[in-house]
């Protein structure tokens, strides 16, 4: 089995990764020298800093401190929504970072074994790295049960490690076609349903000497691997109990149809190989150098913060369903999400999960998420609410965006399996995306290489591979 301190240093060393968008938001944390609240040591606190500032007022300054680190954007209401909520415990935010930034602190913390705080925001897929380190809560018997049905099995397994429950889901990134509808008119271009219509209105918007018809880059493997799902790959197989089995099936046939598919259409001249999240590439997405952006539901409020459809694109852009691979077996995909977990070094178990499963719960916290962030909430509260369903959003210019695409997409989502190795498999599939996008591999290549760079990984790690 793979040891806490292997795992240590493979964690260290991918922090410098960019942090996934869906739950990111940043956000300064300059509250701390405002002196904004302080907490106390009292009963219930934890790590983290249990005589730290907090970047909330500590409302009950008598009752028990949970100590929370969190980004999300407007925490500091959803902190204070939970507190004038509950007499018995009280949350003491920090912003330790987004991403990385607090991935780093955090395992600082569990490697000195002190410094953490007892509930972490953590992104899906940065879960199993701690997790094997004996570093998070499993929350099965702390709660779960009693909100089990507030979210789907997909939203579920996504913050489980093996039969273990070790986040609490909030939001995550059903997966669509974002489109320009000026470029779709222009050329006459219906939304495409399959991949198969997607590359052929790709060539006839090329021929006709239009723009782009969308990217593939190198620089997002986390949505690269979910187009991957949706074709029925399975890349991983991992569970804590197999003794330190890891299944890696980077090499399928699915994987392989899947990368020689983008490999043809950026040979082709179909689609671009920009690096997205890029002042470069949101230049061009404005510039109209791309008919589609496939992206996920907290795109639209990253796109307009970036500036885009505020200008000359205004009022330009609406969404579709990805396209499938077999229309009459559709299979949606996620790409992002986060999660609240709590860590080995909280003091009170039960009140840390209190939290974590109760932070992001109530009505007016779920609106907050998906009416003034760039979050789209998990929870079957909003995903059943005629309100959230029938919103007419302003980016689409009024289309009912969630109820033609991202609802019945976070519905169908089945979930992915992540592992501990997932922050290596994602550098490893950047190289391989890159060398596609430069034309020194085909898909299938890539594929095996990525196959063996992977697997040889795992297993100097300590894993036993399948």
């Amino acid at each position: 089995m793979k040891t806490r301190s292997a795992i240590a240093a493979s964690a260290a060393a991918c922090f410098a990764l960019v942090a996934m968008l869906s739950g990111c938001g940043g956000g300064d944390d300059d509250s701390a020298a405002d002196g904004a609240g302080t907490a106390s040591a009292g009963a219930g606190g934890g790590g983290g800093g249990k005589a730290a500032n907090c970047t909330n007022k500590v409302r009950n300054e008598q009752a028990p401190v949970v100590t929370m680190w969190a980004w999300y954007p407007n925490m500091e209401k959803v902190v204070d929504n939970f507190n004038s909520q509950n007499d018995d415990v009280q949350i003491c935010w920090t912003n330790a970072g987004a991403g990385p930034d607090e991935y780093e602190k955090f395992q600082t913390a569990v490697s000195a074994g002190s410094g953490a705080p007892d509930v972490v925001m953590l992104e899906a897929d940065r879960i199993p790295t701690f997790q094997v380190q004996d570093a998070l809560v499993d929350l099965k018997g702390l709660g779960y049960e009693d909100v089990k049905a507030n979210f789907s099995d997909g939203a579920w397994k996504d913050v489980s490690v093996g039969d273990g429950v070790f986040g609490a889901p909030v939001d995550g990134g059903p997966m669509g076609m974002i489109y320009r509808k000026d470029v779709f008119d222009k050329y006459g271009i219906t939304p495409p349903k399959t991949w198969d219509e997607y590359e052929a209105a790709a060539q006839k918007v090329k021929d006709a000497g239009g723009p782009l018809f969308g990217d593939f880059p190198a620089n997002q493997p986390a949505y690269v691997t979910a187009l991957l799902y949706q074709n029925g790959a399975q890349p991983f197989n991992y569970s804590p109990s197999d003794g330190g089995t890891i299944g890696i099936d980077l090499d399928s046939e699915a994987v392989k149809q899947v990368l020689d598919y983008w490999a043809g259409l950026t040979s082709k001249g179909l689609v671009g190989k920009q690096d997205q999240f890029t002042p470069e590439y949101i230049s061009g997405v404005i510039g109209g150098d791309y008919a589609t952006y496939l992206s996920a539901a907290w795109a639209p409020g990253y796109l307009q913060g970036a500036g885009v459809g505020t200008g000359d694109d205004k009022g330009v852009w609406a969404t579709a369903p990805l396209p499938q691979w077999d229309p009459s077996n559709p299979v949606q995909v996620n790409w992002g999400g986060s999660a609240f977990s709590v860590t080995k070094q909280a003091d009170n178990p039960e009140l840390a999960a209190k939290v974590a499963f109760g932070v992001y719960a109530d009505d007016a916290s779920l609106e907050e998420g998906w009416k003034n962030q760039i979050i789209f909430p998990l929870s079957l509260k909003v995903l059943n609410d005629p309100a959230f369903i029938d919103y007419k959003v302003p980016f689409f210019n009024g289309q009912q965006a969630n109820k033609e695409v991202y609802v019945p997409a976070a519905n169908g989502y089945q979930g992915m399996t992540y592992t501990p190795i997932g922050q290596y498999f994602y550098t490893a599939f950047t190289k391989q995306i890159a060398a596609i996008n430069e034309g020194k591999a085909s898909g299938s290549e890539a594929a095996d290489a990525l196959q063996k760079d992977v697997e040889g990984y795992a297993k100097e790690q300590g894993f036993t591979v399948q």
